[in-house]
């Protein structure tokens, strides 16, 4: 074995080296951290308080990576994970902490980060305890798996962290059980009919991703090939198969063509193969069509209790004009219309767009207009065009607001105004900014994925005095 050793703050290590840490806390991404030598050491499914024999994977300039060779004094928050792969593929990473602590941890990635950004009058927040889950199990409605030949066999699953090395997926504990039954079905259809899988190596065989969405309120089921061509050899024994003997729950087969080795899952082209085009969805007494690359939040039952929140953050009444940005589907915008004069939004994924004023007809709602666009290009112009607005919810991507989005805000200074946030350090990081007009109110942090060290959260904030 080749020892890559580093000299550096006079730390002698190198991949395979063991020794014996005391892990102090957990990172933003789940990771036990200790020091060895004053050099910090992320050990993923280790414990605070727990001292474990630590064995080195990578040596990083500023960190060390490791993983856990034994323990050697247990944490007495540690639980026996359903998941016997908790601690190789991403998306279990918390399986292992007693789910009371996982509540505790959430809450603190959020004062962690802004401590680290430091926005205005940050100490004096209102950081309120997270909202837990109804379900710590079988809530999440989407199963994205990875198609790879492992072992001479097809395997669907997900990635070992930083690799492209698959786990293979029997089950899975988080996922709703109709999502996981479709996955293992068809993934022995494709073996039978030997369906070429992608090969990363050569970039060449057909079925790169199964994306598969059931529907809480329904129990529909969307099935999506993702490939590597737009041919899919064997379609009609397939379908076949999958329609009239062995998924009928699944009422939607989709194909999405992304050609060619990119990090992106999904590539631009829909094919519709068979059923509808798209699954409805029940949330806040109101039904949603969701198409194969529709936005839908993961955990459909916390979903509602992140609305109620959004909305009791916006303190909304019957005069208010509500600005709906990165809308999606507008979920969250059709589900508080009815308690305002109209609601406009905004997407830039025109699926997204279409399904959103698809939805506002599908459930009557008149008062409400959704466009594709960025949220800081079609605001200046609604405004030029003479529309005021009162009320704004943001739900950004995990990267937080675009520059020119704040400016617009800090401009415009709607009276009220929810943040949606799914990232904390962006979330921290835009809190910079936005308290120079804004104050926070309180952030309350909800628990939308339960086992994993993902945390959303709603920030109410006012317009200062």
């Amino acid at each position: 074995m080749t020892q890559t050793k580093q000299h550096e703050h006079d730390v002698d290590v190198w991949v395979g080296k063991r020794f014996p840490l005391t892990i102090r806390r957990l990172g933003v991404n789940g990771h036990g951290i200790g020091y060895y030598k004053h050099k910090v050491c992320f050990v993923p499914g280790a414990l605070p308080n727990e001292v474990v024999v630590a064995e080195i994977t990578r040596v990083l300039p500023r960190y060390l990576e490791a993983k856990v060779h034994r323990i050697r004094k247990k944490s007495r928050d540690r639980v026996t994970p359903r998941d016997h792969y908790a601690d190789i593929a991403g998306g279990f990473e918390l399986e292992n902490l007693a789910y009371q602590q996982q509540l505790k941890f959430k809450r603190q990635v959020i004062i962690d980060s802004l401590e680290k950004f430091q926005p205005y009058g940050y100490r004096n927040y209102d950081v309120r305890p997270t909202i837990a889950a109804p379900e710590e199990y079988g809530y999440r409605n989407k199963a994205q798996f990875q198609v790879r030949m492992v072992n001479g066999k097809v395997a669907a699953g997900l990635y070992q962290p930083n690799s492209h090395t698959l786990v293979d997926m029997e089950t899975c504990a988080v996922q709703m059980p109709r999502t996981m039954e479709t996955v293992r079905a068809v993934t022995k259809m494709i073996e039978d009919l030997q369906i070429p899988v992608y090969d990363e190596k050569h970039n060449s065989g057909i079925i790169k991703t199964l994306a598969v969405r059931e529907s809480w309120s329904t129990g529909e089921v969307q099935l999506t090939f993702i490939t590597n061509s737009p041919k899919l050899p064997h379609k009609r024994e397939l379908l076949e198969r999958i329609e009239k003997k062995e998924l009928p729950s699944v009422v939607s087969v989709m194909q999405n063509v992304n050609p060619g080795d990119t990090p992106l899952v999904w590539g631009d082209k829909m094919i519709h193969l068979a059923g509808k085009d798209s699954i409805l969805e029940s949330l806040m007494g109101l039904d949603f069509k969701l198409s194969a690359r529709s936005f839908l939040q993961l955990n459909p039952e916390q979903t509602e209790v992140l609305y109620e929140e959004a909305s009791k953050a916006l303190e909304l009444d019957k005069d208010d004009t509500l600005i709906d940005a990165y809308a999606g589907i507008g979920t969250i915008g059709l589900s508080l219309a009815s308690r305002v004069k109209a609601v406009r939004g905004m997407e830039i994924i025109p699926e997204a767009v279409a399904d959103a004023n698809e939805n506002a007809k599908l459930n009557n709602i008149t008062n409400a207009r959704y466009e594709v666009g960025k949220a800081e290009e079609v605001l200046p112009r609604w405004q030029k065009e003479g529309l005021n607005f009162d009320a704004l919810v943001v739900d950004p991507p995990r990267t937080g607001l675009d520059d020119q989005l704040i400016k617009q805000i800090l401009k415009v200074k709607p009276r009220k105004f929810a943040y949606v946030s799914c990232g904390m350090a962006s979330l921290a990081r835009n809190l910079r900014r936005l308290t120079s007009v804004y104050h926070v109110d309180y952030i309350q942090p909800i628990d939308m994925m339960p086992q994993t060290a993902r945390c959303e959260a709603v920030v109410k904030l006012s317009l200062r005095k």
